[in-house]
């Protein structure tokens, strides 16, 4: 069986990656795909390595029936090339980060998270970190949507043929 990754990449793994992570993950588990569909997150830096989501990230999240606070920051890792099928950046800046940190020869699929919810009109996941509470609420709706969109077309394009249905 086919097993693909995704890897959900922010700045510092503790608001955007980690909610995009736990609702796909979420996604993952309702629709059946746990054992095809392995899940990660990371940040393009490492200054919070170790810490666990945002309070308000994980408050957020609570609201919406999804807790966030078994996640641990970390940094993208040179081997994450090899690892992850997918990596998912929250904005054009992490985008350019990941092209960059690329090794030579590893090709992993790169994709703004938005590409994935055509129907918004954002066209990244803006920082909600030096906001308030609408901007957290606002991040998670968006990824919500995003992340229907990715395992829809994860589904798809790996697991169509086997009958596999993204709802």
């Amino acid at each position: 069986m086919k097993r693909i990754s995704v890897l959900f990449v922010c700045t510092g793994n503790i608001c955007r990656s980690p909610t995009a992570e736990g609702i796909f993950a979420q996604l993952v588990r309702e629709r059946g795909h746990s054992e095809r569909i392995h899940v990660d997150s990371a940040g393009i830096t490492d200054e919070h390595e170790g810490q666990a989501p945002d309070p308000r990230t994980q408050r957020t999240a609570l609201k919406h029936g999804l807790d966030l606070s078994h996640l641990r920051a970390r940094p993208v890792r040179k081997e994450d090339y090899t690892r992850f099928h997918y990596f998912i950046a929250m904005d054009h800046g992490h985008m350019r980060v990941l092209r960059m940190g690329r090794p030579p020869g590893e090709w992993p699929r790169l994709h703004v998270f938005t590409e994935f919810a055509p129907h918004r009109k954002e066209r990244e996941v803006e920082d909600p970190y030096y906001g308030g509470p609408k901007d957290f609420e606002h991040v998670f709706d968006l990824c919500r949507d995003a992340a229907e969109g990715l395992l829809a077309a994860i589904v798809q394009e790996h697991f169509a043929r086997d009958g596999a249905r993204a709802d």
